[in-house]
């Protein structure tokens, strides 16, 4: 019933105090011989309280139920929507296309709506179905971009069946507008003919049955064009209204319709009170509405029990009304906790930061956070409507963005390690081709940097990880462990030179300090010449054992060129005593002197300054520097002995 009936059912119940039905009451008050005027002055304080009654009732049937119908009425209406939304996208594929073929078969052209939700919940299906073939097509090492969906049978049937509900609905909704059209001329004319029954005073008692049959054609046409919905209620009501203005029915006749209608009335109220058992809160609501309904198209009772009744019924709905609307409360509590709840997963997936993943571990981990995300979603039932929709695509999408983020990463990975496979390949067949070289240190070096080069290389596939480092390890061993046998000789080679240089360093102790220099300067240049002809001696004791040499060596020569300088400057000494009468001979020795002092200054100095700029950055290094040192501390004692020599010419001058 559209809102238009309720108002007519609405009007009839509140302005038509004395309905009538084909009785044989009503056929007694159908004489058209019935004198009205006897009646009349009976009958005219009835009529206003009538006038009293039916305001009264508009004010308790139209006004105070109306909010309260009108939002059950909303609510039913959701009720509908959320239970289709739920019941078909619940559904399979396959039980999708059964639905709409149903829709079809039965010419159900009104479920528009359920069609869309078919639409919506086949795609979502699909949708699912493609992420996870591409994530399977992934996995399997391929180009994500080379991905192509598989055809599906089902959506070439639900597009045809969709095609074809589409043209059928809109044949209905040009049909439907025609039907309406029709149902709004059959209205008008049976006002046309209803308000010429009101206007005819002198024989509208005898109309009365004529004009229910016409009140009930006019409700069993339903639906008219909404934008004349108003209007021809009006009018209804006016002329309806009309006529029970004129019309004059016997006391008899009123309380006869006030019985039949308290009747049916209790008869609502006590199938009000038993939807109070019924366990399906949304089905008792449904039903309580069709109670209404019935209810609106029952005449009017006897005023001193109206409100009494109407209490009675109201109350048995409020009960209904009540477990309903907690109902929803719970409904809508579980919906909230629900959309918090999903709201949190989503939080937590898209908290995953994709670039902290560095490796298959980090991202295996995250995978199975995800999953289980997932898996808590499913446990979590519908939020709002208005909520769970958005919620859902937005869990969906981070999950999305997750897994194609781990697909890209495995897929540069497995790029990455196959290069790094070619890499170290390579390496073991340069490894392996060492085995032509003869020069074993050569190799060995050439292997050392081949591993510094396989250290800075990434990992490969784990299958082959082991078996190509154990090729690489193989190859290069080879030489590490000739290597390590000639060192072994080296070592034993090296020991023996030790022996022998520390056997030269203790003859060279032996040699006296005090013996003739002719004697003991050729012992120790031989001695000298055989230290020389033995090789390396061990790394740690090279220094050691040069720095033992190198004192006992000073020492001889130091002692020896000391003695020989004093004899020197004794000479000296007495080629001045001899040269003492000669001034001539006198001065060209001391010039001779001066020239070889200035030499060897300009010397040290010369040498001096080349030290200061020289680095030692090897053992030769090392050794050159001493030589340095050894030549500067000459040139020092040869400045000396040339000043002392001068220092003895100037004193016999100045004797002379």
């Amino acid at each position: 019933m559209n809102e238009l009936e309720k108002k007519v059912s609405d009007s009839e119940e509140t302005v038509n105090p004395g309905t009538c039905v084909e009785s044989d009451a009503c056929a007694v008050n159908s004489d058209p011989a019935l004198d009205l005027s006897a009646v009349a002055d009976a009958q005219q304080k009835e009529e206003k309280e009538e006038k009293v009654e039916n305001s009264v009732e508009k004010t308790v049937t139209a006004e105070d139920t109306k909010a309260e119908e009108q939002e059950a009425a909303i609510d039913a209406q959701y009720d509908d929507i959320d239970d289709n939304f739920r019941k078909i996208h619940a559904m399979t594929k396959e039980e999708l296309r059964d639905f709409m073929r149903n829709i079809l078969s039965e010419g159900n052209m009104e479920a528009h709506r359920d069609v869309a939700l078919v639409k919506q919940a086949y795609y979502n299906i699909r949708n699912r179905e493609n992420m996870e073939a591409l994530e399977a097509f992934v996995e399997a090492g391929n180009d994500p971009t080379a991905f192509s969906a598989e055809p599906d049978e089902i959506e070439v049937e639900l597009k045809a069946l969709y095609a074809e509900f589409k043209e059928r609905r809109a044949a209905f909704l040009a049909a439907e507008e025609q039907r309406l059209a029709a149902n709004l001329e059959k209205k008008q004319e049976i006002l046309t003919t209803m308000e010429e029954i009101a206007g005819d005073i002198d024989n509208v008692n005898t109309k009365f049955n004529e004009f229910k049959t016409l009140q009930q054609a006019f409700k069993d046409i339903k639906d008219v064009p909404p934008t004349a919905e108003t209007d021809i209620w009006k009018q209804f009501q006016g002329v309806v209204e009309r006529f029970y203005d004129n019309l004059k029915i016997n006391k008899e006749l009123r309380d006869f319709d006030f019985k039949r209608n308290l009747e049916a009335k209790r008869k609502l109220i006590e199938d009000a009170k038993q939807l109070e058992g019924v366990a399906d809160v949304i089905a008792a609501f449904r039903s309580l509405q069709d109670l209404h309904e019935q209810w609106r198209g029952i005449g009017p009772v006897a005023k001193e029990i109206r409100d009494e009744l109407w209490d009675e019924f109201k109350a048995a709905s409020t009960v209904i009304n009540k477990k309903h609307q907690e109902h929803f409360e719970q409904r809508k509590a579980a919906e909230q906790r629900n959309e918090e709840a999903k709201t949190e997963l989503c939080n937590q997936v898209e908290a995953i930061k994709v670039e902290d993943m560095k490796n298959f571990n980090d991202w295996n981990v995250a995978t199975e956070r995800i999953i289980e995300l997932q898996k808590t979603w499913k446990e979590y039932g519908y939020a709002s409507r208005k909520a769970n929709t958005v919620l859902y695509a937005r869990f969906r999408k981070a999950c999305d963005d997750f897994f194609a983020a781990k697909t890209a990463y495995f897929q540069k990975t497995r790029e990455e390690l196959s290069e790094n496979l070619r890499k170290k390949t390579a390496l073991c067949e340069r490894a392996e081709a060492l085995k032509a070289e003869t020069d074993v240190r050569k190799a060995a070096d050439e292997a050392v940097k081949l591993q510094q080069e396989w250290k800075s290389i990434g990992s490969v596939p784990r299958k082959v990880s082991d078996a190509l480092w154990q090729r690489f390890t193989s190859a290069c061993n080879v030489f590490f462990e000739e290597r390590r046998r000639q060192g072994k000789e080296k070592h034993r080679v090296e020991t023996e030179n030790l022996e022998k240089k520390q056997a030269i360093i203790d003859e060279l102790k032996t040699l006296p300090l005090d013996g003739e220099r002719q004697e003991v300067m050729p012992k120790i240049k031989e001695l000298q010449a055989k230290w020389n002809e033995i090789g390396f001696v061990p790394f740690k004791l090279k220094d050691k054992i040069f720095a033992d040499y190198r004192e006992i060596c000073d020492k001889l020569y130091d002692t020896y060129n000391q003695r020989e300088a004093r004899q020197r400057i004794s000479n000296w000494q007495n080629r001045v005593a001899e040269l003492k009468g000669d001034g001539q001979k006198m001065n060209r020795e001391k010039d001779r002197l001066n020239r070889v002092l200035e030499s060897r200054r300009n010397e040290l100095k010369t040498i001096e300054n080349n030290m200061g700029f020289f680095s030692i950055k090897s053992s030769a290094g090392n050794s050159m520097l001493k030589d340095m040192e050894n030549k500067l501390k000459r040139l020092r004692q040869d400045i000396a002995e040339l000043e002392e020599k001068i220092k003895l010419v100037d004193s016999e001058e100045t004797k002379g």
